[in-house]
C-alpha cells in the first residue's frame, strides 16, 4: 500500500521533518553557544578563585603576625627559636605561638618542659606524647594556593605543613666576618637561636621591615634523605623541593674555644658578593631535599620542629625568584616564594601584610629584611 504524497496527512509528514530539523540545529547552536561561554568563563573563574585563595592566603599571614605580636606584647619579645644539639631540633617558633594566635585547644596538649624530638640532627622522631599533635594541621599557617599535602610522613610520623616562616633577617655579609644568615649567632633580623629580640630594635620602621613571608611546602619523594635530578634539569617552578647547596661550605673548627665558622671554599669572611656568585651556579647542583628527607629539611613539612625549612627565612632571594630556596648546612638563602602568580606575601613588623613583586630589586629586599641597617626604603617597594 502506497503512502500519499500530498493532501493533509503528506503535509503533516513535511512539517515534522521541518520542526525537527530546525530543533537539532537550533540544539547544535545553543551548544556551541554554551561551549563557548565556559571557554570564555572558565579562565575568569579560576582567576577569581585564585584571588579568593590570595586573600585568605594574607588574611592567614596577617593572624600570623597577630600572634607574633601578642606574643611580644605578653613576653616583650619575639619567639626565638630553639638552639639545635646534637639530640633534637627543639620546638620551633610556631609551636610557641599558638597559645596567642586562638589555638587553645591545640597549644594545650604541648609541654614546652619537655623535649619534642629525639635522635640525631639527620634522624628525628617525636616524643610520642605529641605525635598525634604534631600531625595537626593548623588552617592558619597553611596557603590554600598550595596543592601539597596539608600533611606529610616522615620517619614513621605524619606532621602537618607549614607555609609561614619567620625572618632571620637579610643573610648578607660583609667580608670581615658578619655574616647574617647563621642564626646560630645574631642577625640582622628579629630572630636566631634563644634570641630576645623586642620590637623597639626594629628601627628601621616597623612598616618597612619584614619579618616573615610565605613558602612552598615540598612534597614527599622516596624515604631517603635526597632525591637527585640532572645537572640543568630542575624540578619545575615553584619547586616543591630545597636544593641541597651544601657544595663549597665546610664547617670549619675553631680552635682555643672560639665557635665553629661555616666557610666558603675555604674562605671564612665570604662578601654577599661571593654568595651571589656561588648560587649563580646552583643549576649544576643535583641533589635535592624532599618532603619525607629524615633530616627534615623538605621547606615546610612540619610547623612542629625548628629546622630552617620548616620555620625560617631570609630575604637573600627576591620574591618567587628563579633560584630555589638553598639550603646550606643547618642555615641557607631563602626568600618568599608562593603558588600565586606576580609576587609572594610577605609579613610587616607592624601587622600587616603586602604582596611583594617578583620585580623588587635584590638591594631593596634584603633591606626589608634588616631590621636595624637604616637603609632607606619607600612605601612602594
Amino acid at each position: 500500500m502506497s503512502v500519499p504524497s500530498s493532501g493533509p496527512a503528506a503535509q503533516s509528514r513535511r512539517r515534522l521533518r521541518l520542526i525537527h530539523g530546525v530543533t537539532v540545529i537550533e540544539l547544535l547552536v545553543v551548544v556551541a553557544i554554551i561551549a563557548i561561554l565556559i571557554g570564555l568563563l572558565l579562565p575568569a573563574v579560576q582567576s577569581a578563585r585564585e584571588a579568593a585563595r590570595r586573600m585568605n592566603c594574607a588574611s592567614n599571614l596577617r593572624q600570623f603576625g597577630l600572634a607574633m605580636l601578642n606574643y611580644e606584647s605578653a613576653r616583650g619579645r619575639f619567639p626565638p627559636t630553639d638552639a639545635r644539639t646534637s639530640q633534637s631540633a627543639g620546638w620551633s617558633l610556631h609551636a610557641r605561638l599558638l597559645p596567642y594566635a586562638e589555638e587553645a585547644a591545640i597549644a594545650g596538649r604541648l609541654d614546652f618542659k619537655k623535649t619534642p624530638f629525639t635522635g640525631s640532627f639527620s634522624n628525628q622522631v617525636p616524643d610520642p606524647a605529641f605525635v598525634a599533635v604534631f600531625a595537626t594541621p593548623v588552617p592558619m599557617f597553611l596557603c590554600s594556593s598550595d596543592p601539597a599535602p596539608t600533611v606529610n610522613r616522615c620517619n614513621g610520623a605524619d606532621y602537618g605543613g607549614n607555609n609561614y616562616m619567620v625572618s632571620i633577617g637579610s643573610a648578607t655579609a660583609d667580608g670581615s666576618g658578619t655574616t647574617y644568615w647563621e642564626f646560630s649567632k645574631p642577625t640582622d633580623g628579629i630572630v636566631y637561636e634563644n634570641s630576645r629580640v623586642r620590637i623597639a630594635q626594629v628601627t628601621d620602621g616597623t612598616s618597612h621591615t619584614v619579618i616573615g613571608s610565605e613558602a612552598v611546602r615540598s612534597v614527599a619523594n622516596g624515604t631517603s634523605d635526597g632525591i637527585a635530578f640532572p645537572a640543568n634539569a630542575a624540578p619545575s617552578f615553584p619547586y616543591q623541593y630545597t636544593l641541597n647547596g651544601s657544595t663549597g661550605w665546610t664547617n670549619a673548627n675553631g680552635s682555643n674555644g672560639s665557635p665553629n665558622r661555616i666557610t666558603l671554599n675555604g674562605n671564612a669572611n665570604p662578601t654577599t658578593a661571593d654568595i651571589d656568585a656561588l648560587i649563580a651556579n646552583w643549576t649544576t647542583i643535583t641533589t635535592w631535599r624532599h618532603a619525607a628527607s629524615p633530616s627534615m629539611r623538605g621547606r615546610g613539612l612540619a610547623w612542629a620542629t625548628t629546622t630552617a625549612g620548616n620555620s625560617l627565612t631570609n630575604g637573600f632571594l627576591t620574591p618567587n625568584s628563579p633560584i630555589p630556596d638553598y639550603v646550606v648546612h643547618w642555615s641557607g638563602f631563602f626568600g618568599p616564594k608562593s603558588w600565586h602568580r606576580g609576587g609572594a606575601n610577605v609579613l610587616f613588623a607592624d601587622g600587616h601584610v603586602a604582596s611583594l613583586s617578583e620585580d623588587t630589586d635584590t638591594r631593596l629586599h634584603r633591606g626589608l629584611h634588616s631590621i636595624a641597617g637604616g637603609e632607606t626604603t619607600s612605601s612602594g617597594y
